[in-house]
């Protein structure tokens, strides 16, 4: 029956719960247990539809509503105006690398970018397949470990946009401020860093994301762009990365995807219970203070590589003097001890990196700070 089966969902969900770990993943994160809870009682019959989220018509009333719902939290969170479309796509932040060319240059054939890390050189390479992609800046010499004073960037005035990673996610660098680039149309990546703190969406053409690190899970990417900026899109532009076409449709041109979409509203609506962004980004800085303070304090074992004025608050990457040997035993001891799970560093820097995302618990924090001290402690030489 029904009730039987409910019944058995329910006992292996609190088995799940009972065995859950600490994720340190880079994306997709962990995800606040309220939000996975409330998922859970709505699995099967959403509100009492008698359907799931996962088997509604997107043109249903049911689905249309959280949908609705989802944008108006997200407007609020993020105190984004009328003159901005919120569109709900996919593909990733990647397939943005080109759909910003697309709909962005406008006529122009040259476009600045703002390379301080991985995927901000990612998108500068993408770029290039559509128009001039000029680097303003480019921090590889360094190792990606730095942003330099604005006043060496080499930014055209004539550039179609000026395009920045807000987070680095590999490379663990983050811009603690907004750019200023004069009257030159701003478009941000905040894929890792999106909704982890208040945001200046006004200073900004676009704003896009991935939701799978700090507002959801994977298969959603969310864009936040300044409807003069609609329109105008070069001719190759495939219809789903078109974001008139997109806005124009409500996000809804063909089957959206409804189970992210569902996702985010429910963190979205987490957030706002949370005490909005300004509340997120208190706790959030309480756990990157956490997380480099031990870093900072143990300056013989541990050392961070980028510069202190441009650490993330949300990839931190760190390494341990003594060498890999080392620091693949921190990372099977961190698992097998305390749950700790997630800890190496992306495989073309190695390494070890913690994501503190907004599903992040400070409990977890702790938890990883305290075995840090103690592995630091067995193992000094």
């Amino acid at each position: 029956s029904t009730q039987s089966t409910w019944g058995l969902i329910q006992n292996f969900a609190k088995k799940a719960m009972a065995n859950r770990v600490w994720n340190f993943s880079a994306g997709p994160s962990t995800l606040p247990l309220e939000v996975l809870e409330t998922a859970q009682a709505d699995l099967i019959s959403w509100k009492g539809c008698g359907m799931s989220v996962m088997e509604m018509s997107h043109r249903g009333k049911e689905f249309m509503s959280i949908a609705a719902k989802a944008e108006a939290d997200l407007r609020d969170l993020m105190g984004i105006s009328p003159e901005y479309k919120v569109l709900f796509m996919q593909g990733g932040a990647t397939l943005q690398f080109a759909s910003v060319p697309m709909n962005m240059l406008r006529g122009k054939d040259q476009a600045d970018y703002v390379v301080t890390g991985t995927w901000s050189e990612k998108a500068q390479q993408e770029a290039g397949k559509y128009c001039t992609a000029r680097k303003a800046v480019d921090t590889k010499p360094t190792k990606y470990t730095t942003i330099p004073d604005h006043s060496s960037w080499q930014v055209n005035s004539d550039a179609a946009y000026v395009h920045y990673c807000a987070n680095e996610t590999i490379n663990g660098v983050e811009f603690q401020y907004t750019p200023s680039v004069g009257d030159v149309p701003l478009v941000a990546d905040m894929s890792s860093n999106f909704c982890s703190k208040p945001v200046e969406v006004s200073k900004h053409a676009l704003i896009y994301a991935g939701a799978q690190k700090n507002a959801g899970i994977a298969g959603l990417t969310l864009a936040i762009v300044r409807q003069d900026y609609l329109g105008k899109t070069i001719p190759c532009t495939p219809i789903m990365c078109d974001y008139k076409v997109m806005a124009d449709n409500d996000s809804m041109y063909n089957t959206p995807p409804c189970w992210s979409m569902y996702m985010a509203g429910l963190y979205f609506d987490y957030m706002k219970r949370q005490g909005g962004l300004s509340g997120i980004a208190e706790m959030n800085n309480r756990k990157a203070t956490l997380l480099y303070d031990v870093i900072d304090s143990l300056p013989e074992f541990y050392t961070a590589p980028v510069s202190k004025d441009v650490r993330s608050k949300m990839n931190v990457p760190f390494r341990i003097k003594g060498g890999e040997a080392l620091e693949e035993k921190f990372v099977k001891q961190a698992k097998e001890r305390h749950q700790l799970l997630e800890l190496k560093g992306h495989r073309s820097v190695g390494g070890l990196r913690a994501s503190l995302y907004n599903g992040m618990p400070l409990e977890g924090v702790e938890k990883l700070t305290d075995f840090m001290k103690e592995f630091a402690q067995e193992n000094s030489a």
